[in-house]
């Protein structure tokens, strides 16, 4: 067991322990692995040097004590490569736990990883254990189906004699499935986990949950991290062409389910002939010199529909559905990797463990809301390929007001930036620019205009923020800052989000029962409930556990009482800091509205107003001052500090008009 943890990084619930040029700054009391040479040679594979950094950074994890490690590598790195060479690797920890069993959920990833560790390890045995083959449990390395090995077939496996356990995929980890194997090897709880216990290794390119469900429950730390992006930069990964185009569907009513949109819902308002001409013409104008075209649908049929779209404009495609005969499928893949027809479309099938270096562009025919699936369809495109410059990636979005990710958002940028033809430096370097046009919050074309709030008020009733997290969220989440959310009632507890650095953190906070506040604060001290790389998966987190500190009719956005007019003891709140003749009655806002602006009320409006109009003066004095130099502005402004003695609304107009001859 651990003895020592300092602070460490934590990515949706798991510490960020090390990558390769990082020192371990913990120790531990367990006993070490001894790492030695392997007795028998392994197949002689070529590794990159990302991926001996990989296995280096696992065993060393193991070497100080550690059990229950995580890797999070680009979709196109070689996961199985890596996992396939390590098991040799590792020695066993005594005489008898010698063996390794592989877990996968996919047909395609199990077949993958028998062959190759048929391949690397020609003297040991190697059995499948998936629908009708049944492994010995004795084997030196079974690869298994999840469904498989769960169904009566997990008592063969003793523990005891397994020195590790192999998760690929491993965001699927906190699932039931998975936690009922990692208990039968004593591997479910970090409390539990004795020296006789396998080690574990989880792979994957996306440790995130749609769920909010924390992985940290599983895996003790992410011991080396290689995103996509670096990748690209270092020339392992295809470089890729980002393109979004803009379809016609409304999203406002389709419900959400596990993350994501509901499918049937999803289908019905994206698979209009419209919108199917739409994508069509994308691809026509942007990718029809492509040789080899992956499309991803909402569902089986806008599979059927849009391929006879293009069939009817003379474009070859085909397709593959979860129910398409082994046969069928194992042809139509050979056809399409040969380049014998330009366009292959699928829905979920090819998101997971499909190696088709080929792919040349990729075409996103379905809005989604999960940042895990978007990286997983874009990875499709990520493999080097012979006469392969690039993968054009077109994203087909719609409203982007409903919690839609795309291709945008995962560089920081606005979900409703449209790009063309832009590479992963051009995002980045874009987004860097949006950032600082956020910052300053100015304009300047011919005449002068300061993004601003005249008033306290107008602060109080902006909801362009509310809407944004309410888009990806059930509940009724209020901004209450720059990427500060907050969720409360009327006992005064609450949860908040708010950007720390390059995460997110979700706290709880309670208040403090009257009979036991002796301090000046009314609140205990807040805890820590989960991190995330993004807003999204905090969200996740958050939603997830919100329903164990509140009541669901208080906190949902959708409940009836919300619509209903403002109580007077609301209106009595609010009209307090508002001048007689802005005065508010019960047919101004609902319930909600007023719920709403009384939280941004204690969660500090008054205070963040003051300091916005503080900025604002500095600036239009910086301003004056440019202009007395470079002449041509005039700038009128008359803006007074809010404050509990005056009740009037300060008038806060800018004025700007450029100086004619």
């Amino acid at each position: 067991m651990l003895s020592y943890r300092p602070k460490l990084w934590r990515v949706h619930g798991i510490p960020l322990i090390c990558r390769p040029a990082w020192r371990y700054r913990w120790v531990s009391t367990a006993a070490a692995v001894e790492i030695t040479p392997p007795a028998v040679p392994v197949a002689q594979i070529r590794l990159r040097p990302y991926q001996e950094d990989t296995i280096q950074s696992l065993l060393q994890f193991y070497k100080i004590g550690g059990r229950r490690a995580a890797v999070s590598l680009a979709t196109g790195s070689g996961k199985t490569v890596v996992f396939t060479q390590l098991i040799e690797r590792l020695p066993p920890q005594n005489d008898i736990a010698t063996q390794t069993l592989i877990l996968a959920h996919r047909k395609e990833l199990v077949e993958q990883a028998y062959r190759h560790c048929k391949s690397s390890h020609p003297s040991k045995s190697v059995e499948i254990e998936q629908g009708q083959s049944h492994a010995s449990g004795a084997a030196d390395i079974t690869v298994a189906s999840i469904q498989s090995i769960t169904r009566n077939r997990l008592e063969k496996y003793d523990a005891l004699r397994f020195k590790l356990i192999i998760v690929d995929e491993a965001h699927h980890a906190v699932s039931e499935s998975y936690l009922k194997i990692l208990q039968h090897f004593g591997l479910r709880h970090s409390g539990e986990v004795t020296l006789k216990s396998p080690l574990l290794a989880g792979f994957t390119a996306t440790l995130y949950r749609n769920d909010g469900m924390e992985l940290g429950s599983v895996f003790d730390g992410i011991v080396y991290h290689k995103d996509y992006i670096e990748m690209i930069h270092e020339n392992w990964l295809s470089s890729l062409i980002f393109t979004t185009v803009a379809i016609k569907a409304d999203l406002s009513k389709v419900k959400t389910t596990g993350g994501d949109f509901r499918t049937a819902e999803l289908a019905e308002v994206v698979n209009t002939s419209e919108n199917n001409a739409a994508i069509l013409r994308a691809w026509q104008e942007r990718a029809v010199m492509r040789k080899s075209t992956l499309v991803f649908c909402v569902d089986v049929r806008h599979i059927i529909d849009l391929a006879a779209t293009f069939r009817q404009n003379g474009i070859e495609a085909r397709y593959v559905t979860g129910e398409t005969r082994p046969k069928v499928r194992s042809e139509t893949l050979r056809a399409f990797r040969n380049r014998e027809f330009p366009v292959l479309l699928n829905c979920g099938v090819f998101t997971e463990g499909t190696d088709i270096p080929n792919i040349d562009c990729v075409l996103l025919a379905r809005p989604t809301k999960s940042r895990n699936l978007l990286v997983q369809m874009i990875g499709r495109g990520t493999r080097l390929f012979q006469d392969k410059d690039d993968c054009h990636i077109i994203d087909v979005v719609s409203s982007l007001k409903n919690g839609v990710i795309t291709t945008p958002t995962l560089f920081g940028l606005d979900p409703d930036e449209l790009v063309k033809e832009a590479t992963p430096a051009d995002l980045s370097r874009l987004a860097g620019r949006r950032n600082a046009e956020k910052a300053t919050a100015q304009q300047f074309e011919g005449s002068m205009t300061f993004t601003d709030y005249d008033s306290i008020d107008d602060l109080l009733q902006d909801v362009k923020g509310d809407e944004h997290i309410r888009a990806l969220s059930r509940n009724a989440w209020v901004q209450i800052g720059i990427e500060r959310y907050v969720l409360t009632t009327a006992n005064q507890n609450y949860i908040k989000i708010s950007k720390e650095g390059e995460r997110f953190e979700v706290t709880f906070t309670q208040k403090m029962p009257d009979h036991w506040n002796k301090s000046k604060s009314p609140y205990m001290r807040p805890r820590l409930i989960a991190t995330g790389l993004d807003l999204q998966h905090a969200i996740r987190a958050a939603d997830e556990y919100a329903p164990e500190v509140f009541e669901r009719i208080f906190i949902s956005k959708g409940q009836a009482w919300r619509r209903n007019p403002a109580s007077e003891k609301q209106l009595e709140v609010l009209n307090k800091s508002r001048d007689k003749d802005s005065q508010l009655d019960p047919d101004d806002l609902t319930k909600g509205d007023a719920i709403d602006m009384i939280t941004k009320l204690k969660f500090g409006a008054r205070g963040r107003y003051n300091k916005m109009a503080a900025e604002r003066r500095k600036n239009i004095q910086e301003q004056q001052t440019q202009d007395k130099k470079i002449g041509g502005f005039k700038i009128e402004s008359s803006i007074k500090p809010w404050s509990s003695g005056n009740r009037s609304v300060p008038e806060g107009r800018v004025v700007a008009s450029k100086h004619g001859p």
